[in-house]
């Protein structure tokens, strides 16, 4: 078994592995660590897998036969791969720092309770600051809104060290996730039926209500370009987030918090689809909808993981990283920019 598998899930992004996997090869199989740089392609039509053998022959790959989007494309991909560590990341990642895997496998070999680790998520296009995605960890409000160190809705921090401490978190940035393999098997792995968006933050909650701990490690740093695949405001993104949603606080919400979550969640879902009307955004207005009735109409399918995530808990009731408030609340009542204010 090899220690560290840094595995890229390709679809269609040979122009972005040209320009950012030089550096990914440079900086990650460092000072003696074993490891390995892998690509798994989700059945690319741009020539990826040509490109690959022709300028990086030492780059193995794994070729599916259709496009599973992110979770299940991982999921297929990781069956194929035997390492103790697997590290998920983005084809728009590039690596600046010689051994950057190094400090996450120190701390996940020294921490056995940990499950899951990120580097800090620097923007790509701004380096000064922490990108959108993932920053330095997330966590979710009482609704289930993601929000992150160094990056809360469109505010987006500067690093400043603020946020070098390691503190437990909810969720890792699905852009850069080292996860310990047997714990991603043993939850589950990523939730196929997402497709894409929000399986990173289900996968992240279902093993922090098993007890397992998630961080970020600060001695470690990634640059993302973000919106490779689908920008913001994209109506497929909308609707994905929305429905993924929704689906994962089905899944793993306490049995006493789940009819007022989810109530409260419908209100504010039409909230946010009347700000899209009255922006003329007719297409993310009926994606918010149409992201509500897939949600209905997919429910009954996730009874039985419902059910299952909910036996398995060890911490009872909410998560501590679940925090016991609205996000919303905070930031446009309140005016809280920043994680630093709430």
């Amino acid at each position: 078994m090899q220690k560290v598998a840094v595995v890229i899930l390709n679809w269609n992004g040979r122009e972005m592995m040209r320009k950012y996997l030089p550096s990914v090869l440079k900086c990650s199989c460092t000072g003696g660590l074993d490891c390995s740089v892998i690509v798994a392609d989700n059945a690319s039509t741009d020539g990826s897998l040509d490109m690959l053998k022709a300028e990086f022959p030492e780059v193995d790959t794994i070729v599916l036969d259709q496009n599973y989007g992110f979770a299940d494309g991982y999921n297929r991909a990781l069956r194929q791969v035997d390492a103790e560590y697997y590290l998920l990341l983005n084809s728009d990642v590039e690596i600046r720092q010689e051994g950057w895997l190094v400090p996450m496998v120190k701390y996940m070999d020294e921490h056995p309770d940990c499950a899951v680790c990120q580097p800090k998520l620097m923007a790509l296009r701004n380096p000064d600051e922490f990108e959108y995605a993932g920053a330095a960890g997330g966590f979710l409000d009482k609704y289930g809104y993601p929000f992150c160190r160094g990056r809360i809705f469109g505010v987006v921090e500067k690093d400043m060290g603020q946020y070098d401490e390691c503190v437990p978190l909810l969720w890792a940035t699905g852009a850069a996730l080292m996860v310990r393999s047997k714990d991603y098997w043993e939850a589950g792995g990523l939730d196929g039926r997402f497709f894409a968006h929000m399986e990173e933050i289900d996968l992240c909650w279902r093993l922090r209500t098993m007890g397992r701990a998630i961080v970020c490690i600060a001695e470690s740093t990634a640059y993302h370009l973000g919106g490779a695949t689908l920008n913001q405001g994209n109506p497929r993104k909308t609707f994905l987030n929305f429905r993924n949603n929704l689906l994962m606080l089905y899944k793993n919400l306490p049995e006493d918090e789940l009819k007022s979550v989810m109530r409260m969640r419908w209100w504010l879902d039409m909230l946010a689809a009347m700000q899209f009307l009255a922006k003329f955004d007719f297409a993310n207005f009926k994606a918010v909808l149409r992201a509500n009735r897939e949600f209905c109409r997919m429910k009954p399918d996730f009874e039985a993981d419902r059910q299952l995530n909910l036996s398995r808990r060890k911490i009872k009731g909410r998560v501590p990283e679940r925090c016991d408030f609205s996000i919303l609340w905070q930031y446009y009542a309140k005016g809280k920019k920043t994680y630093q204010e709430l």
